[in-house]
């Protein structure tokens, strides 16, 4: 088992070049997509490590890490593989999209090096196992809100750049919802599915970084 790092502060250097990070990111984001994009669950996690970085907090960065550690690391994946020419989930097919600023395209880069950074943090401050409940709840929770909420795929938009499909509440698809299923039990596959196949796996590899104190703060 490893012992996380706790008795080290994060340096003070890493937590400006984050802050300084989220300080252009945030208002890029908000003018360009519109405040409902921050309802996805990376860009979520971008503002648990904030707090998780000034705070110290394992708490915060083991949440983060639980909910998106194996979803971005697909992202590398196929990040990786399109670079190539080739196409393996499409999910990065966005990042090579003319049509989107260089600069716009650049900020998403984010989803290729913070899971790196979480585990970083993870194994600096320690993880707390708090944070497969709580991080679990808080996903529910903006899919549900996504669900009943937010536009579905193909929703005519007034700002095009909007999100539709926030967390895949309708499927894997953008432009359509899924016509596997009824909707309530695509809905239903995915508030069961997400900790199965990605949190509680996560979760157990992360309980190898011993150090964080129940209360989310390093110990």
């Amino acid at each position: 088992m490893l012992k996380g790092l706790s008795g080290n502060s994060v340096p003070l250097s890493l937590k400006v070049a984050y802050t300084v990070f989220m300080a252009v990111l945030v208002p890029v984001y908000l003018v360009s997509y519109g405040p409902t994009n921050f309802l996805y669950f990376c860009d979520i996690a971008l503002f648990f490590t904030l707090i998780a970085l000034w705070t110290e907090s394992s708490l915060m960065a083991s949440m983060a890490a639980v909910g998106i550690l194996i979803p971005q690391l697909f992202w590398c994946v196929d990040f990786g593989i399109r670079i190539f020419g080739f196409t393996f989930t499409g999910m990065t097919d966005y990042m090579f999209d003319g049509g989107k600023s260089l600069f716009l395209r650049g900020l998403s880069t984010f989803h290729g090096w913070l899971p790196f950074l979480l585990i970083f943090l993870v194994a600096r401050l320690g993880y707390n196992r708090k944070a497969l409940p709580l991080w679990t709840v808080t996903a529910w929770s903006a899919m549900t809100f996504s669900f009943f909420f937010m536009p579905r795929p193909g929703a005519a938009m007034i700002n095009p750049d909007a999100p539709v499909n926030i967390n895949y509440v309708f499927g894997l698809n953008e432009n359509a919802p899924q016509t596997w299923m009824p909707e309530w039990a695509w809905f239903t596959l995915m508030l069961t599915g997400l900790p199965l196949l990605f949190y509680i796996p996560t979760h157990l590899f992360l309980k190898r970084f011993k150090g964080g104190t129940q209360d989310g703060r390093p110990g």
